[in-house]
Protein backbone atom coordinates (compact mmCIF):
# COMPACT_ATOMS: atom_id res chain seq x y z
CA UNK A 1 0.00 0.00 0.00
CA UNK A 2 1.34 3.42 -0.97
CA UNK A 3 2.39 5.65 1.91
CA UNK A 4 0.46 8.85 2.54
CA UNK A 5 1.73 11.73 0.42
CA UNK A 6 1.66 15.46 1.12
CA UNK A 7 1.11 16.10 -2.60
CA UNK A 8 -0.11 13.82 -5.33
CA UNK A 9 2.40 12.81 -8.00
CA UNK A 10 6.07 11.83 -8.07
CA UNK A 11 8.84 14.39 -7.60
CA UNK A 12 12.13 12.50 -7.39
CA UNK A 13 14.96 12.47 -9.92
CA UNK A 14 13.36 9.70 -12.00
CA UNK A 15 10.71 12.06 -13.36
CA UNK A 16 12.62 15.36 -13.58
CA UNK A 17 13.48 15.07 -17.30
CA UNK A 18 9.82 14.49 -18.16
CA UNK A 19 8.85 17.61 -16.22
CA UNK A 20 11.58 19.62 -17.96
CA UNK A 21 10.35 18.34 -21.33
CA UNK A 22 6.81 19.44 -20.48
CA UNK A 23 7.94 22.90 -19.39
CA UNK A 24 9.97 23.27 -22.58
CA UNK A 25 7.01 22.24 -24.72
CA UNK A 26 4.65 24.62 -22.90
CA UNK A 27 7.08 27.52 -23.35
CA UNK A 28 7.38 26.69 -27.05
CA UNK A 29 3.59 26.81 -27.45
CA UNK A 30 3.40 30.15 -25.61
CA UNK A 31 6.13 31.65 -27.79
CA UNK A 32 4.53 30.53 -31.05
CA UNK A 33 0.98 31.52 -30.12
CA UNK A 34 1.44 34.94 -28.48
CA UNK A 35 2.20 38.31 -30.05
CA UNK A 36 3.48 37.90 -33.58
CA UNK A 37 4.58 34.36 -32.76
CA UNK A 38 7.86 32.90 -33.95
CA UNK A 39 8.03 29.37 -35.40
CA UNK A 40 11.81 29.12 -35.02
CA UNK A 41 11.60 30.07 -31.34
CA UNK A 42 9.09 27.29 -30.82
CA UNK A 43 11.33 24.90 -32.74
CA UNK A 44 14.21 25.47 -30.30
CA UNK A 45 11.96 24.35 -27.45
CA UNK A 46 10.68 21.41 -29.52
CA UNK A 47 14.22 20.10 -29.88
CA UNK A 48 14.96 20.73 -26.19
CA UNK A 49 11.92 18.63 -25.32
CA UNK A 50 13.19 15.92 -27.66
CA UNK A 51 16.55 15.87 -25.89
CA UNK A 52 14.96 15.57 -22.44
CA UNK A 53 12.61 12.84 -23.67
CA UNK A 54 15.44 10.82 -25.23
CA UNK A 55 16.88 10.01 -21.81
CA UNK A 56 13.99 10.28 -19.34
CA UNK A 57 13.19 6.56 -19.49
CA UNK A 58 16.80 5.51 -19.01
CA UNK A 59 17.15 7.84 -16.01
CA UNK A 60 13.93 6.47 -14.49
CA UNK A 61 15.13 2.87 -14.84
CA UNK A 62 18.27 3.58 -12.82
CA UNK A 63 16.10 3.44 -9.71
CA UNK A 64 15.69 -0.28 -9.15
CA UNK A 65 13.18 -0.09 -6.30
CA UNK A 66 10.49 1.91 -8.08
CA UNK A 67 6.99 1.04 -6.91
CA UNK A 68 4.24 0.01 -9.33
CA UNK A 69 2.63 3.39 -8.73
CA UNK A 70 5.84 5.18 -9.70
CA UNK A 71 6.20 3.07 -12.85
CA UNK A 72 2.59 3.63 -13.90
CA UNK A 73 2.76 7.34 -13.07
CA UNK A 74 5.93 7.69 -15.11
CA UNK A 75 4.39 5.97 -18.13
CA UNK A 76 1.19 8.01 -18.01
CA UNK A 77 2.82 11.39 -17.46
CA UNK A 78 5.39 10.69 -20.17
CA UNK A 79 2.57 10.25 -22.69
CA UNK A 80 0.77 13.36 -21.49
CA UNK A 81 4.01 15.31 -21.79
CA UNK A 82 4.60 13.91 -25.29
CA UNK A 83 1.15 15.11 -26.38
CA UNK A 84 2.07 18.66 -25.37
CA UNK A 85 5.61 18.65 -26.74
CA UNK A 86 5.30 16.54 -29.89
CA UNK A 87 1.59 16.85 -30.59
CA UNK A 88 0.44 20.40 -29.83
CA UNK A 89 3.77 22.23 -30.24
CA UNK A 90 4.55 21.15 -33.86
CA UNK A 91 1.01 22.17 -34.86
CA UNK A 92 1.49 25.52 -33.08
CA UNK A 93 4.71 26.09 -35.01
CA UNK A 94 2.85 25.61 -38.29
CA UNK A 95 0.11 28.03 -37.21
CA UNK A 96 2.79 30.57 -36.27
CA UNK A 97 4.05 30.39 -39.85
CA UNK A 98 0.56 31.21 -41.11
CA UNK A 99 0.42 34.18 -38.74
CA UNK A 100 3.78 35.50 -39.93
CA UNK A 101 2.89 35.36 -43.62
CA UNK A 102 -0.35 37.21 -42.88
CA UNK A 103 -2.80 34.44 -43.76
CA UNK A 104 -4.75 34.74 -40.50
CA UNK A 105 -4.85 38.51 -40.69
CA UNK A 106 -6.18 38.44 -44.23
CA UNK A 107 -8.90 35.95 -43.31
CA UNK A 108 -10.03 38.06 -40.35
CA UNK A 109 -10.09 41.24 -42.46
CA UNK A 110 -11.90 39.47 -45.26
CA UNK A 111 -9.23 40.44 -47.78
CA UNK A 112 -8.68 36.84 -48.90
CA UNK A 113 -10.69 35.30 -51.69
CA UNK A 114 -12.86 32.26 -51.01
CA UNK A 115 -10.26 29.79 -52.31
CA UNK A 116 -7.52 31.10 -50.01
CA UNK A 117 -9.89 31.18 -47.04
CA UNK A 118 -10.73 27.53 -47.60
CA UNK A 119 -7.03 26.75 -47.90
CA UNK A 120 -6.42 28.22 -44.44
CA UNK A 121 -9.34 26.19 -43.07
CA UNK A 122 -7.88 23.03 -44.61
CA UNK A 123 -4.45 23.74 -43.13
CA UNK A 124 -5.95 24.30 -39.68
CA UNK A 125 -7.86 21.03 -40.07
CA UNK A 126 -4.58 19.27 -40.87
CA UNK A 127 -3.05 20.71 -37.69
CA UNK A 128 -6.03 19.44 -35.67
CA UNK A 129 -5.77 16.01 -37.33
CA UNK A 130 -2.07 15.87 -36.44
CA UNK A 131 -2.80 16.54 -32.76
CA UNK A 132 -5.59 13.94 -32.74
CA UNK A 133 -3.30 11.35 -34.37
CA UNK A 134 -0.63 11.98 -31.73
CA UNK A 135 -3.26 11.55 -29.01
CA UNK A 136 -4.54 8.26 -30.49
CA UNK A 137 -1.00 6.93 -30.94
CA UNK A 138 -0.03 7.73 -27.34
CA UNK A 139 -3.25 6.23 -25.94
CA UNK A 140 -2.64 3.07 -27.99
CA UNK A 141 0.92 2.92 -26.68
CA UNK A 142 -0.30 3.00 -23.07
CA UNK A 143 -3.16 0.55 -23.70
CA UNK A 144 -0.79 -2.06 -25.17
CA UNK A 145 1.90 -1.81 -22.49
CA UNK A 146 1.24 -5.34 -21.19
CA UNK A 147 1.16 -6.76 -24.71
CA UNK A 148 4.50 -5.12 -25.56
CA UNK A 149 6.03 -6.49 -22.36
CA UNK A 150 5.03 -10.03 -23.35
CA UNK A 151 6.35 -9.45 -26.86
CA UNK A 152 9.68 -8.30 -25.46
CA UNK A 153 9.94 -11.48 -23.38
CA UNK A 154 9.15 -13.67 -26.38
CA UNK A 155 11.28 -11.90 -29.01
CA UNK A 156 13.92 -10.28 -26.83
CA UNK A 157 13.22 -6.93 -28.47
CA UNK A 158 10.50 -4.32 -28.15
CA UNK A 159 8.66 -2.90 -31.16
CA UNK A 160 6.58 0.24 -31.62
CA UNK A 161 3.40 0.24 -33.66
CA UNK A 162 3.33 3.36 -35.82
CA UNK A 163 5.85 6.18 -35.85
CA UNK A 164 6.79 7.36 -32.32
CA UNK A 165 5.64 10.94 -31.74
CA UNK A 166 9.11 11.92 -30.57
CA UNK A 167 10.29 11.69 -34.19
CA UNK A 168 8.69 15.11 -34.69
CA UNK A 169 11.59 16.63 -32.70
CA UNK A 170 13.86 15.87 -35.69
CA UNK A 171 11.43 15.99 -38.63
CA UNK A 172 9.91 19.45 -38.22
CA UNK A 173 13.08 21.37 -37.32
CA UNK A 174 14.65 19.99 -40.51
CA UNK A 175 11.57 21.12 -42.45
CA UNK A 176 11.93 24.66 -41.11
CA UNK A 177 15.68 24.75 -41.78
CA UNK A 178 15.04 23.79 -45.42
CA UNK A 179 12.29 26.41 -45.51
CA UNK A 180 14.73 29.12 -44.41
CA UNK A 181 17.54 28.25 -46.83
CA UNK A 182 15.32 27.98 -49.91
CA UNK A 183 13.75 30.79 -51.90
CA UNK A 184 10.31 29.17 -52.01
CA UNK A 185 7.78 29.59 -49.21
CA UNK A 186 7.41 26.11 -47.75
CA UNK A 187 4.65 26.95 -45.26
CA UNK A 188 2.21 24.68 -47.09
CA UNK A 189 4.87 21.95 -47.26
CA UNK A 190 5.15 22.09 -43.46
CA UNK A 191 1.44 21.32 -43.18
CA UNK A 192 1.69 18.47 -45.66
CA UNK A 193 4.44 17.07 -43.44
CA UNK A 194 2.06 17.41 -40.49
CA UNK A 195 -0.47 15.38 -42.45
CA UNK A 196 2.02 12.67 -43.49
CA UNK A 197 3.56 12.34 -40.02
CA UNK A 198 0.09 12.28 -38.44
CA UNK A 199 -0.88 9.37 -40.69
CA UNK A 200 2.35 7.57 -39.78
CA UNK A 201 1.52 8.00 -36.07
CA UNK A 202 -1.56 5.81 -36.47
CA UNK A 203 -0.17 3.48 -39.13
CA UNK A 204 -0.29 -0.24 -38.33
CA UNK A 205 3.38 -1.10 -38.91
CA UNK A 206 6.18 -2.16 -36.59
CA UNK A 207 9.35 -0.20 -35.77
CA UNK A 208 12.05 -1.67 -33.49
CA UNK A 209 12.59 0.37 -30.35
CA UNK A 210 15.88 2.25 -30.84
CA UNK A 211 18.85 1.33 -28.72
CA UNK A 212 21.31 3.69 -27.09
CA UNK A 213 23.51 3.98 -30.23
CA UNK A 214 20.60 5.02 -32.43
CA UNK A 215 19.40 7.45 -29.77
CA UNK A 216 22.86 9.05 -29.66
CA UNK A 217 22.85 9.37 -33.46
CA UNK A 218 19.52 11.16 -33.17
CA UNK A 219 20.95 13.43 -30.49
CA UNK A 220 23.90 14.35 -32.73
CA UNK A 221 21.54 15.16 -35.63
CA UNK A 222 19.40 17.16 -33.22
CA UNK A 223 22.43 19.16 -32.06
CA UNK A 224 23.21 20.20 -35.65
CA UNK A 225 19.56 21.11 -36.21
CA UNK A 226 19.52 23.01 -32.93
CA UNK A 227 22.59 25.03 -33.92
CA UNK A 228 21.12 25.86 -37.33
CA UNK A 229 17.80 26.90 -35.78
CA UNK A 230 19.46 29.12 -33.17
CA UNK A 231 21.52 30.73 -35.96
CA UNK A 232 18.36 31.44 -37.94
CA UNK A 233 16.61 32.79 -34.87
CA UNK A 234 19.47 35.09 -33.84
CA UNK A 235 20.02 36.48 -37.34
CA UNK A 236 16.33 37.36 -37.59
CA UNK A 237 15.93 39.11 -34.24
Amino acid sequence: MEKERKMIGVYDYTIILTYLSTISGALGIIITMTGIGHPYGGTVFLMASGLFDAFDGRVARTKKNRTEFEKNFGMQIDSLSDLICFGVLPASIGIAQLRINGAFRDVIRGSMNTAKTWMVIILLSIAAFYILSALVRLAYFNATAAERAEQKKALGKEYYTGLPVTASALIFPLTLIIHYFTIADLTFFYFWMLLIVGILFIGNFKIPKPGLKLILVGVVIGIFEFGATVFILVTNL
